[in-house]
Parts: C-alpha cells; sequence; structure tokens
C-alpha cells in the first residue's frame, strides 16, 4: 500500500459518508428561520440532490480546463430556471424521475470518465438542472421568492465546490489513483441513485 493510499481512502470514505447520508430533520420553516436558511437548506435534505450536485462538481473537475466552472454554472443558472418555471406555474412532466435518473446518470458520467466538449457537457447538466430547479420551486411554501432562490441557488453552488474538491484532493493525494478512485466514487453514485428508484 503506497503512503497516499491510506489518506485517499479515508477522504473518498468521508465524501461517501457526508453525500450518502439522509438528514432526518424536515425541512426548514421560513417564518423561523428565514427564507434564505430555508432555501439553502432545501438541497441538502434529500440524498438524490446532494448526489446529482457534488457529481456534477466531480465531473466538471475530470473534464477540466474551463469545464471545472462553466458546468456547474450551467447546472446553477438552468436550476434558477427552473425554479421560475414552477413559480410561474408551468406544467413540467416527469420532475421526480428525471431528478432520480439525474443522480444514475451523472454518476455513470463520472463512472466511465467521459469527456465531452465544455459546451455539451454544459447541456447535459442543464437538462438535469431544470428538474432539479422545478422541485426547489414546487416546495417553496411560504417563503420569499428572491431571498429563497438565493438559498437554495448557494447551497448547489457550495455541493458543486465540494465535488470538485474532491476531485482535486483525491487527485493531489494519490495522482493517477485519485481518478480510480473518482470513477469509483462515480459508479457508487449511480449504484446509489439506482437504489433511490427501486427502493
Amino acid at each position: 500500500m503506497t503512503t497516499f493510499a491510506k489518506p485517499a481512502a479515508l477522504l473518498a470514505a468521508g465524501a461517501l459518508f457526508l453525500t450518502g447520508a439522509t438528514p432526518a430533520l424536515a425541512h426548514l420553516n421560513p417564518g423561523e428561520h428565514g427564507s434564505f436558511a430555508a432555501g439553502f437548506s432545501h438541497p441538502l435534505f434529500g440524498a438524490d440532490h446532494i448526489l446529482a450536485m457534488v457529481a456534477v462538481g466531480l465531473w466538471a473537475w475530470q473534464i477540466g480546463g474551463k469545464a471545472v466552472y462553466a458546468v456547474p454554472a450551467a447546472f446553477v443558472v438552468t436550476m434558477l430556471a427552473g425554479f421560475g418555471l414552477a413559480l410561474a406555474g408551468v406544467s413540467l412532466p416527469f420532475v421526480e424521475p428525471a431528478i432520480l435518473a439525474s443522480v444514475v446518470a451523472l454518476g455513470l458520467l463520472v463512472a466511465l470518465a467521459v469527456r465531452l466538449p465544455v459546451m455539451a457537457s454544459a447541456a447535459v447538466v442543464a437538462v438535469f438542472a431544470l428538474f432539479h430547479g422545478y422541485a426547489h420551486g414546487g416546495e417553496i411554501g411560504s417563503a420569499t421568492q428572491a431571498a429563497y432562490g438565493a438559498g437554495f441557488a448557494a447551497a448547489t453552488v457550495l455541493l458543486h465546490a465540494a465535488g470538485v474538491a474532491l476531485g482535486y484532493g483525491l487527485g493531489v493525494l494519490a495522482s493517477s489513483k485519485g481518478r480510480a478512485v473518482t470513477r469509483v466514487l462515480g459508479g457508487l453514485t449511480a449504484l446509489a441513485g439506482a437504489a433511490l428508484i427501486y427502493g
């Protein structure tokens, strides 16, 4: 076992624990905690959102270059568009199935280390982001729209950043083995998505 194997394994195990856990708490009440806090907490209270958003960051890191910021940015912008559709009362079919499918698909993209051009990669994540944003809008409750939207956008950015940082961390700790571990994490993400679908 190399010097870097143990830290890399610990980092991977910690990431899986954090991203695979589903908090047992209910969504925050905007009246008690504020609309921004309610929005910020929303992506953090579902394994499907956490897994998909961290996978976006991991995939962006795998592609490298401009994709590191362009792919997550495409997700956030299109997610906010989906949020707007929900607020406008536009009907979007298959929201929950599409969200669950995004976990599997994004996990597979990471597991297979698929390298697409930046614009194509951004378009792929944007399709899934539309449904994630719509779901956020459908559960806004009594929260103020702008503050709630800013909250879940901020949480999403942090989850994407966690995925990118995880990729960089594994790369630094384990060099070429880090990319292999990242692909394993992608495979586990896809399996977790399948479990959510059939569970």
